[in-house]
This record gives structure tokens, C-alpha cells and sequence, in this order.
């Protein structure tokens, strides 16, 4: 009906829960593919704070137990941005990862890009 709606971090969680969604995902940011890296490193924070909101927003929520949240891993294909990303994202509870933002330009740039993420991952300190 074109009416306007706020949509937060929290808003974004309520809505999700309240369709009954199995995998709950954050508000996050999606910058563009090849956006200078300042901009990119303060849309990753961005996003970080949106999903700190938003794992929290569903924590409170006694639903949490039948939804799932997963974080969404940020940084376009800058090594050190998805690397601070994962270590960020890492010590908080969430029940799974997404990797998200841009991924590269082609197949190949994706393929480089999982390649060195994927074992990040697996690390053994890391707290999920």
C-alpha cells in the first residue's frame, strides 16, 4: 500500500520470528562490489553492530530455542576485513554462519576467496 515501515536490527528479528522462519538471519548491509575500503570497513562495523543487536533482540526471546540465528560474515574480498569479520562474529553464540557481501567478480575470484576463508572457520579456539 506504499505505507512507510521502520525496519530495525530488533524489528528485523520480530518479523522473522513471527513468520516462523527456522534460520533467522540479521539486518546486515550489502555494499557494493568494488566500494573504496573505508567504506567498506565502516559498512562491515555497521553490519557487526546490527548483528549484535540482533542476536541479542533474539536471545531475549524464548522462541530462541526453535529458531535458528546465523551471523553474516562480512568484508567483500579484502583478506583482512573478512578475516576481522570472522574473528569478530566467532565470539558470539550464533547457531551458524552465512558468508555474505560481495564475493568476488566470476567464479574464480569467489574460489580464492572461500579457499582462504573456509578454514578460519574451523580453528579450534573459536567459541560456537
Amino acid at each position: 500500500d506504499g505505507s512507510k515501515i521502520i525496519l530495525s536490527p530488533e524489528s528485523s528479528i520480530q518479523a522473522q520470528k513471527d513468520i516462523g522462519a527456522d534460520v533467522i538471519i540479521p539486518l546486515d548491509e550489502l555494499p557494493p562490489h568494488h566500494i573504496d575500503r573505508d567504506l567498506l570497513a565502516e559498512s562491515v562495523a555497521r553490519s557487526h553492530r546490527w548483528e549484535a543487536r540482533s542476536l541479542q533482540e533474539h536471545l531475549k526471546d524464548s522462541r530462541e530455542r526453535q529458531q535458528a540465528i546465523f551471523c553474516v560474515v562480512h568484508g567483500g574480498t579484502d583478506v583482512e576485513l573478512r578475516t576481522k569479520s570472522i574473528d569478530y562474529l566467532t565470539t558470539l553464540p550464533w547457531d551458524g554462519y552465512a558468508i555474505g557481501g560481495s564475493l568476488g567478480n566470476g567464479r574464480d575470484e569467489l574460489r580464492e576467496l572461500l579457499d582462504w576463508m573456509m578454514p578460519l572457520f574451523s580453528i579450534g579456539e573459536r567459541s560456537t
